[in-house]
């Protein structure tokens, strides 16, 4: 996606070689018109699947999630990070490792809201190691559901997360693959 990578070029800032900061459009301050026209792209690649939800992690991925499913016409379904009073004991839970936070956490998902009826599109902002969206599988898969891709708005291509995924079959959809980055510096995948 053309305007994914200008917006990146122009707006965001590469911390260091694995670091990219779009926190001002994309995961702190919100580009609402732009997150649509990436909602518009998923919903185009995706659109010969019969999607029935669409499934994310919290926080950073529900706004694209969101944005995807007005153009599906199906809810979105966000795994948690925290255990909380008002999450049903009935849950579906995976072990993650979040590359950015450095650290492991459990994530969950209310039995109520997926199913073996389900055909689930996981979208997330970013793909690094892979950790979250095999995490998002996981959950899939002890519901019974099927996992029918993966939209992805930003993944570091230099690190394994998109091969890992591809290569145990499933079907990712970056928007745009870094090759390589460095402050001052970022090349995409053509």
């Amino acid at each position: 996606m053309q305007t994914l990578k200008e917006k990146i070029l122009t707006e965001g800032k590469v911390l260091s070689n694995d670091i990219l900061k779009v926190d001002n459009f994309l995961n702190h301050q919100l580009d609402v018109d732009f997150i649509n026209e990436i909602g518009r792209e998923f919903a185009r690649r995706f659109k010969e699947e019969e999607i029935s939800k669409i499934l994310t992690i919290e926080a950073s991925g529900i706004a694209v999630a969101a944005l995807t499913a007005q153009y599906f016409k199906v809810p979105v379904v966000f795994a948690k990070k925290a255990e909380s009073k008002n999450l049903d004991e009935e849950v579906y839970k995976s072990e993650v490792f979040s590359f950015t936070k450095d650290k492991n956490y459990s994530i969950m998902v209310s039995k109520k809201y997926l199913n073996p009826e389900d055909r689930v599109l996981i979208i997330d902002d970013f793909l690094a190691n892979g950790r979250a969206a095999l995490g998002l599988k996981d959950i899939v898969e002890q519901a019974g559901a099927r996992l029918v891709g993966i939209g992805i708005v930003i993944e570091k291509g230099f690190q394994s997360g998109g091969k890992i995924l591809r290569k145990s079959g499933i079907r990712v959809e970056s928007l745009a693959i870094i090759n390589t980055m460095s402050p001052g510096h970022i090349v995409f995948q053509d």
